[in-house]
């Protein structure tokens, strides 16, 4: 091939892979707000009606066991199954007094399949039952909606760890538990918990929420608290 032409071949695939290169990519559409994966949205638990506020109701499990089934024959009082504060209940309240067994369309017995899956926190199905038809009934809640609102509520509360695997007896007072508590769990004030005693001993610790979980004060919750200096925490058995 003659110079010339050679020169002219390389010319071209010269300037033919400089327009190829040149080429400018398509522009990247910029990403949008819509676009973007939206992040998980907190999970919202069902909202009840018919009441003021939630009182959730944390029961020392030896202190119930020790007054009502001493010889361990339930399954919440049972040796080795370690119970310490357990959830009693949820319960609807008003600013003054509470709603209690109120008409619902829902059966009044807890299903075994729903009741099951209840046990970690409140461990016994009788308690279960008990604290649909008084309680639950008047939240203007299905069952299931109720439980799922009683799990997220006691969960929403940080047990002080000094306080929940007591496995000596030991002597504390009231004040001292709810600083405790108030301290482990910020929002919640001391107007807005109240510890209860039976018989000289710790019996339970009363938190006010909104309906949305939310901590709130509540006076006459707060006054009805146990006045003794001290009181006895009964070990976990």
């Amino acid at each position: 091939m003659p110079l010339s032409a050679r020169l002219f071949c390389l010319l071209a695939a010269g300037l033919a892979a400089l327009a190829a290169c040149s080429e400018e990519k398509p522009a990247e559409k910029p990403k949008t707000e819509a676009s973007r994966k939206a992040p998980l949205a907190k999970t919202e638990v069902p909202r009840g009606k018919g009441f003021d506020f939630y009182v959730l109701s944390l029961s020392w499990s030896p202190t119930w066991c020790a007054e009502n089934d001493a010889g361990g024959r339930t399954q919440q009082c049972r040796r080795g199954e370690d119970h310490g504060f357990i959830l009693h209940g949820l319960w609807p309240q008003n600013d003054r007094g509470y709603p209690e067994y109120c008409p619902t369309r829902e059966p009044d017995r807890v299903p075994e399949s729903l009741g099951r899956t209840l046990l970690d926190i409140i461990p016994s199905m009788g308690l279960i039952g008990h604290e649909w038809r008084k309680h639950g009934s008047c939240s203007g809640l299905s069952q299931k909606e109720y439980f799922i609102v009683a799990r997220a509520a006691f969960e929403r509360v940080r047990v002080p760890a000094e306080l929940d695997a007591a496995r000596k007896s030991a002597r504390l007072s009231p004040d001292a538990v709810e600083e405790a508590f108030t301290a482990a769990n910020p929002g919640l004030a001391r107007n807005g918990i109240a510890v209860t005693c039976a018989g000289g001993q710790l019996e339970e610790v009363r938190i006010c929420m909104t309906a949305d979980l939310a901590f709130r004060p509540c006076p006459a919750v707060d006054r009805a608290g146990c006045r003794a200096g001290s009181i006895q925490q009964p070990p976990i058995r």
